[in-house]
């Protein structure tokens, strides 16, 4: 968790440098294809329809009362685009096989500035305690699809070390796809807390959580304003990152005199074994007051490893410190292909 403070000012086009294979192991829960036919339960059978075809119908007691049933969730709000106003946060109970928001590309779920949207948390016994080895359950599975999350805030929040303002999630399988958050908040101070969109601790088998063709923008935390965890590995693709702010101040450890915070104005990663993947995505006019602009990455151990490949890094200035334009990395080996980094 510690962050050297090293500099440099790098043009990297279609730079390689060698990488150990993988960034997490197989999907399994990634690739549907993959997985034997299991029977139908009643959870996957029923699922849930939130709304009954007009904006009106579709209140956030009844968002927050089909996530904690689990199962399908999916909307009739009516034809037009719907914000929901989320007057609790939504909790998955941890007997729940499997979670799915699917809001169609029509529905988004509003923090309204004051809470955090989603929480999952294995390690929750507020949430139902299922296994002994809370911290690396197969279930719940939560996947979120074609949904929007905006202005979810979780400053003041404790359990676990806080973050995730739009999304928490500790334990269990995480999924994102092509959903997007904007203007999503998180305490603004601090050396390790992060994620104004999206906080992870833990997943099963330390598997990667997958983000495919989202979007992340206006997110303002202490660090990782669009992406933060520890001990996770990330696959990233066909996404976009734009104008995240990391507004901490004094890095991590905190500088003597400081509360700490400031790095991955976009992303922030750190653990030990923990493997990164940005792929054809676009990570452009994020700022960190401390290090990484774009991405913040360490090791402690120098085992992992971060891969970029046919991405875009664009103006993301590190006002602290960085190993490359917007990138600061501390691990085993970085790799760089087809990608544009300034």
């Amino acid at each position: 968790m510690r962050a050297g403070v090293l500099a440099a000012a790098v043009l990297v086009v279609m730079g390689v440098s060698a990488a150990p294979a993988g960034a997490g192991g197989a999907e399994g829960f990634d690739t549907v294809a993959a997985r034997p036919a299991q029977p139908a339960t009643a959870e996957r059978a029923t699922g849930t329809v939130v709304g009954t075809g007009t904006p009106a119908s579709c209140t956030s007691r009844a968002v927050v009362r089909a996530v904690a049933r689990g199962g399908t969730i999916t909307f009739s709000c009516g034809p037009a685009p719907v914000t929901v106003a989320m007057t609790r946060t939504a909790k998955v109970v941890n007997t729940s096989s499997r979670v799915v928001l699917d809001g169609g590309g029509l529905v988004t779920l509003s923090g309204q500035g004051e809470r955090r949207i989603l929480y999952m948390n294995t390690c929750d016994r507020a949430q139902t305690w299922t296994t002994s080895h809370c911290n690396d359950q197969a279930e719940p599975r939560l996947v979120v699809k074609r949904m929007g999350f905006v202005r979810g805030n979780s400053t003041g929040e404790r359990v676990d070390g806080g973050g995730g303002g739009a999304i928490f999630v500790r334990g269990g399988r995480l999924r994102i796809v092509g959903s997007t958050f904007a203007d999503n908040r998180c305490d603004r101070t601090g050396p390790d807390v992060g994620g104004a969109a999206v906080r992870v601790l833990d997943q099963h088998r330390d598997r990667p959580v997958v983000v495919r063709r989202s979007t992340f923008t206006g997110g303002r935390c202490s660090n990782g304003s669009a992406l933060s965890s520890i001990g996770v590995s990330w696959r990233i693709t066909g996404s976009t990152f734009a104008g995240n702010r990391a507004i901490g101040r004094g890095a991590n450890p905190a500088r003597p005199g400081t509360p700490g915070g400031g790095s991955g104005g976009a992303i922030y990663v750190d653990g030990n074994d923990i493997h990164l993947t940005v792929e054809d995505s676009e990570i452009t006019g994020n700022r960190a007051r401390e290090g990484g602009g774009a991405i913040f990455f360490v090791s402690n151990d120098r085992s992992g490893t971060m891969t970029i490949r046919g991405s875009r890094l664009v103006d993301n200035p590190s006002d602290g410190f960085e190993t490359l334009p917007g990138i600061f990395f501390l691990g085993a080996s970085r790799t760089i292909t087809d990608s544009v980094v300034r």
